[in-house]
């Protein structure tokens, strides 16, 4: 059985290791240390997403496959994933919302598939303690969780219809408002805010979320949605993929008083490795940048995370990104660690994860799949982190929120 717990001993250990995982150096870990603590470690990743035929080529690896495959997450050691059933920004009329309902079908359906077609390897979990008897039993565990409520107009009954489909987080909004909640990343032509922050559904929603034992996913949303989901919330939330904007500006990044603020609330941040939340631009780069755009007909101008393309359709986005991605530095798992341990810092080791937003944009140098997670427990091991301390951020520290999620359940 791996070591998944973070106890009040191991807790203690965390502080006199930050110092020195503060520092960004140490003693490399030889080989067999790092496969020491990986394998003993639950490696959980907290958001990946799910691709479907409609999924844009992009997403996919070079040779069309998934970064969270069966065969990956076996190679990698992960032992539990969380697949998000996500929709991006769309209209939000009839029409809309049918079609981001469908999309949510056709990814739940495609979730189901690649669980029958695993042999026994994947198995649904619908608890944290499913997730650990997989691992038990050498079978890797997934998770389901929602993003987006605009696939849900107003109908706050259909949070309950997911749970019955076994989602055990959920996040209300992705780029773009919705009817629930202002997000971190408006459309263009959106204001700011539409909600201040949540709307009377999206208050309604939380205390029904906690009722069910339902995670709630804070990732995405706009500060005061995300702060007054927590003043809302009798338990711990999660941020599932997420990172610190004071490493790394960026509007879709949490701040440090949204990163005190989870930490009150007991909660959790699940850094992500996504190129975009952790590369600064240089000033050669940005003239690159401001190149393509202007070449696809944008505005020359551009925000910290090159959110404002929405004018741009189908193939001409998808070749407008992957020009973008050609001129842009790649970040490695060094810079991906600088999160973790700013919010380790900050906010404490037992307040951090991973949560990899793979399959949908994420991947950086040397953790590109859930084939290379033994890169991050060598990066924190050779950072000053302890075998506790890894062990918690892999798995621990998210399993403790979704303990209390489900504790709180009274349906």
């Amino acid at each position: 059985m791996k070591l998944w717990l973070v106890t009040a001993a191991s807790a203690a250990l965390m502080a006199p290791a930050l110092a020195c995982a503060s520092t960004g150096v140490g003693e490399p870990p030889t080989a067999a240390v790092v496969e020491s603590v990986h394998h003993n470690a639950l490696v959980l990743d907290s958001h990946a997403d799910v691709l479907i035929d409609s999924t844009p080529r992009r997403y996919f690896l070079p040779d069309g496959s998934s970064r969270v495959s069966a065969d990956k997450l076996k190679a990698g050691e992960v032992d539990a994933v969380v697949l998000s059933l996500a929709v991006g920004p769309g209209p939000r009329d009839a029409a809309g919302i049918a079609a981001a309902r469908s999309e949510i079908d056709a990814k739940l359906a495609a979730v189901q598939a690649s669980i029958a077609a695993s042999q026994g390897q994947l198995v649904l979990a619908r608890s944290a303690a499913d997730i650990v008897k997989a691992e038990q039993e050498g079978k890797t565990a997934v998770l389901l969780s929602f993003q987006n409520a605009r696939a849900l107009g107003t109908d706050i009954g259909a949070i309950n219809a997911l749970y019955d489909q076994g989602v055990r987080v959920f996040a209300f909004n992705h780029a773009g408002h919705n009817d629930w909640a202002d997000s971190s990343r408006p459309s263009e032509g959106e204001p700011v805010a539409e909600h201040n922050g949540l709307s009377p559904v999206g208050r309604q929603a939380v205390p029904r979320l906690n009722d069910l034992g339902v995670l709630i996913d804070v990732s995405q949303l706009s500060k005061d949605a995300l702060l007054q989901t927590l003043a809302l919330s009798r338990v711990p939330v999660a941020a599932t993929h997420s990172n610190a904007r004071s490493v790394r500006e960026h509007t879709r990044s949490l701040s440090d008083e949204e990163l005190d603020a989870i930490k009150a609330n007991g909660g959790v941040v699940q850094v992500t490795p996504f190129n975009t939340y952790l590369v600064q631009l240089d000033e050669a780069a940005k003239a690159k940048v401001r190149e393509v755009r202007v070449k696809y007909g944008l505005s020359s101008e551009f925000n910290a995370g090159n959110d404002n393309y929405s004018t741009l359709r189908g193939d001409t986005q998808q070749a407008f990104l992957d020009e973008l991605a050609q001129v842009q530095p790649r970040a490695t798992v060094k810079d991906f660690v600088d999160h973790i341990d700013y919010i380790a810092r900050r906010i404490g080791v037992e307040h951090v994860g991973i949560g990899t937003d793979f399959d949908h944009g994420s991947g950086i140098e040397g953790y590109n799949s859930a084939a290379d997670s033994r890169a991050v427990t060598a990066e924190l091991l050779a950072r000053g982190y302890t075998p506790e301390q890894v062990t918690a951020i892999w798995g621990g520290n998210f399993l403790r929120v979704l303990r209390a999620a489900e504790a709180a359940r009274r349906v």
